[in-house]
């Protein structure tokens, strides 16, 4: 024998929420970044690049030259913590080598040299 007992429906209602008036919020955002600016970063500048053998390196004396990949005024790469994020020339300050930063690699280059 089939009993067919019919459950009881839920009672369905639309739900209803409080209006929130807009809150002022504190300015955590600059106060986060002020705690990342001091974080150091190594920053490289490389000329060029090479590979020589064993051999060649014991070889090196006082008065060696090693050839690099890019030629002279070539621009050179400006590395953050090993990652390329502009390039630069070579400039003369006083007595010592500086670089001037003359293109920024956009974001997306960037992105796509993660992967």
């Amino acid at each position: 024998m089939h009993v067919n007992n019919p459950r009881p429906q839920p009672n369905v209602q639309p739900a209803t929420f409080a209006d929130f008036d807009e809150v002022e919020t504190p300015s955590y955002g600059t106060k986060n970044l002020d705690m990342l600016l001091d974080i150091p970063l190594q920053v490289t500048v490389e000329l060029g690049r090479t590979n020589r053998s064993v051999k060649d390196i014991l070889e090196l004396g006082a008065g060696s030259v090693i050839e690099l990949d890019k030629l002279a005024g070539e621009p050179v790469d400006i590395l953050v913590n090993s990652r390329l994020i502009a390039k630069g020339e070579v400039v003369v300050i006083d007595e010592n080598f500086g670089v001037r930063v003359t293109d920024i690699v956009s974001k997306s280059d960037r992105l796509k040299k993660l992967n």
